[in-house]
């Protein structure tokens, strides 16, 4: 148990541990799907299959940006990456001016966004004007929606040209800073770990405090991922990694954004695409040590800040953590409350698609009020 609300928290996770009081945990989660690629799309789109807006797109397709020089939805990814790739982070049929755009944490931010060499901006600008005129001509004969958006990105991409590299730029920063989200940590050494690379501890830190720059600056939505935790086999081992990787920056996180003023008006949320099985994964006989399979059926994810009410755990499973026994959250309910918190009515934020009206929610889902404040 941790905090003044007695929320409890694996010892894995002792920086988080310092922020239960802010953090609602729901420990009834289900969802549809058993597999990564179709579970992460059902976390981020709503569906467990491919065409669907993702849930940065539709916020941004609903409330629009706060920022004239950087997209209104940033994707910034650490480890290995995730199995569903772009399709956790795609428009669908919305437009694609709402589509995440991945952020690079080293070198330039987005490819081939500097000039070449012997390209002055001037030149730059004198380009993009006739190409301009060139795609309102075209959009002017076809009424192609999609045409404005090109133009719309050309023009953005001109934009971020000076404030992209000035978001990456860390020097800023005070080393208390840099220290506390854990962007100086060393990467211990690999022992095959899952979710490895050469500088994951270092990568994921930096994306936390990148992504409370991209806040400061009004970005609307900013998708942090971290892979693998497929714990199937050597769970000890590589839980303890995964975690020693996300612990430190993400409490430095929630932190950082309550001592400047941005926790009540951001929402924070950490989640995987399902749980793991309450039994052993067993691989013994082929020398590996014991893990946890696929479980779609009850897992657990937290919320804080953004108008949620803190310090509280909602839902419970049985004795063997199966199901759900106590208010049950579909993944659909927990969309249809972060839609809530943004201030957007679930079943009126829709596009016509197919002849039908499609939403986020699909065909279900109901606020959990427990949650709000």
């Amino acid at each position: 148990p941790h905090g003044s609300c007695g929320t409890e928290l694996s010892d894995r996770l002792p920086h988080l541990a310092s922020c239960v009081d802010n953090m609602a945990v729901i420990r009834s989660m289900h969802t549809d799907e058993f597999n990564h690629h179709p579970a992460q799309l059902m976390m981020n789109c709503g569906v467990g299959r491919l065409g669907r807006p993702s849930v940065g797109s539709w916020l941004t397709y609903g409330l629009g940006s706060e920022c004239n020089n950087l997209p209104s939805y940033v994707v910034l990814s650490a480890g290995v990456g995730t199995s569903g790739g772009s399709s956790n982070w795609t428009s669908g049929f919305l437009p694609s001016t709402y589509r995440g755009v991945p952020f690079r944490t080293q070198g330039e931010p987005v490819l081939n966004l500097k000039n070449p060499p012997g390209v002055s901006r001037k030149d730059q600008e004198r380009s993009l004007l006739a190409l301009q005129e060139l795609n309102r001509r075209r959009l002017e004969i076809t009424g192609d929606s999609e045409i404005a958006n090109r133009i719309s990105s050309y023009e953005l991409a001109f934009r971020m040209q000076a404030s992209a590299p000035e978001l990456l730029d860390l020097s800023t920063e005070s080393q208390y800073t840099l220290h506390d989200y854990g962007v100086d940590r060393s990467e211990p050494e690999n022992k095959r770990h899952r979710g490895y690379s050469p500088q994951a501890h270092h990568a994921f830190a930096r994306n936390c405090l990148l992504a409370r720059r991209l806040i400061e600056r009004g970005v609307r939505f900013v998708n942090l991922y971290h892979a693998s935790w497929d714990h199937h086999d050597a769970l000890n081992k590589d839980l303890k990694y995964n975690c020693s990787i996300v612990d430190q920056p993400v409490a430095a996180l929630l932190k950082d954004l309550k001592q400047r003023g941005l926790l009540d008006s951001t929402l924070v949320v950490f989640s995987g695409e399902f749980g793991r099985t309450p039994l052993a994964d067993n691989h013994e006989s082929s020398g590996q040590k014991p893990g946890r399979d696929h479980h779609p059926f009850a897992f657990s994810s937290w919320m804080a800040g953004g108008g949620v009410r803190g310090g509280q755990v909602i839902g419970k499973t049985d004795e063997l953590g199966w199901a759900p026994i106590e208010d049950p959250v579909h993944i659909n309910d927990f969309h249809a409350t972060l839609l809530h918190l943004f201030g957007l009515d679930h079943l009126k934020l829709s596009k016509k698609f197919g002849g039908f009206d499609v939403r986020l929610t699909n065909v279900g889902g109901k606020i959990v009020h427990k949650l709000l404040i």
